[in-house]
């Protein structure tokens, strides 16, 4: 008796699991079909130095070429949308306007403050800023939580990215952190990095905002294999922001790509870059 009543139990329970499966194998092919928004990165906003490499020019972009780039794109007829409407798109169809942008900022610059923030509400733009708490405070160079608690106020969006910048695909709940004991010896804590880069930066960001923290970006950009996606989906974080990789298929709500505004493009160029990477 017991057991012809377990079978059809268990025959239920994997029938939903694989209907589960299905249907968001179904909603990624969906979101996969739609047309991708174009969305941009910026880190420093200054002037090149003799000492910057190329790599690092690649996160740098001049205040004149940001300034020229932002014009370009309010000139054009671009409209910046923020991550609830794109959320909203890829998930339901939810139309944008015309000519949609996202302008995300990640790192927490002090820059981004003084040059991107005034340039954005010339034009009625909003922004993304994905915040590493690690910085907070930490003048001159970064934002104070009181001018990320007003960027907030002000309509835009605050995004979580990690407390240090560490590589997401290298998080482990069975890490370890260094630390300076006496004498200088060095003692290695067991640690759990996701309490450490996601759960307690995230939870200072609500704090200060007072507002729900649901989209995130990855520190250099990069991914991984995807093993550590459920990590994201769990804590309810409804987009992800890469870089230009290709998104991954099976879960492309967790690989938004983006790409970084170039400080050696013209406004021309930078018009082309935008229309033909997405």
């Amino acid at each position: 008796m017991l057991k012809s009543f377990i079978t059809p139990l268990f025959i239920c329970f994997f029938s939903f699991v694989f209907l589960q499966q299905g249907v968001a194998q179904s909603n990624a092919a969906a979101i996969m079909a739609r047309k991708q928004v174009p969305v941009l990165c910026y880190h420093q906003i200054r002037d090149w130095r003799p000492t910057d490499s190329k790599t690092a020019k690649d996160y740098i972009i001049p205040p004149a070429a940001f300034r020229e780039h932002i014009k370009m794109l309010h000139d054009s007829g671009y409209h910046s949308i923020l991550p609830d409407q794109l959320y909203d798109y890829l998930t339901k169809g939810t139309p944008l306007p015309d000519k949609p942008v996202m302008l995300t900022f990640d790192d927490t610059d002090i820059d981004q403050w003084d040059i991107a923030r005034p340039e954005l509400k010339k034009y009625g733009f909003k922004g993304v800023y994905f915040i590493m708490t690690v910085s907070l405070d930490r003048k001159p160079h970064y934002m104070s939580k009181e001018q990320v608690k007003t960027l907030s106020d002000e309509g835009n969006i605050i995004g979580s990215h990690t407390w240090d910048h560490h590589r997401f695909d290298k998080l482990s709940h069975t890490s370890t952190m260094k630390i300076l004991g006496k004498g200088g010896k060095i003692i290695l804590k067991p640690t759990d990095d996701w309490v450490t880069q996601l759960d307690k930066p995230t939870k200072q960001l609500e704090d200060i905002t007072g507002k729900p923290i649901k989209y995130f970006a990855f520190p250099f950009g990069v991914t991984g294999n995807g093993s550590n996606f459920p990590e994201l989906h769990k804590r309810g974080f409804k987009l992800a922001f890469q870089l230009a990789d290709k998104r991954n298929p099976n879960d492309p709500l967790m690989t938004v790509r983006r790409i970084l505004d170039s400080g050696y493009w013209t406004a021309k160029s930078f018009g082309n870059n935008l229309r033909h990477s997405f």
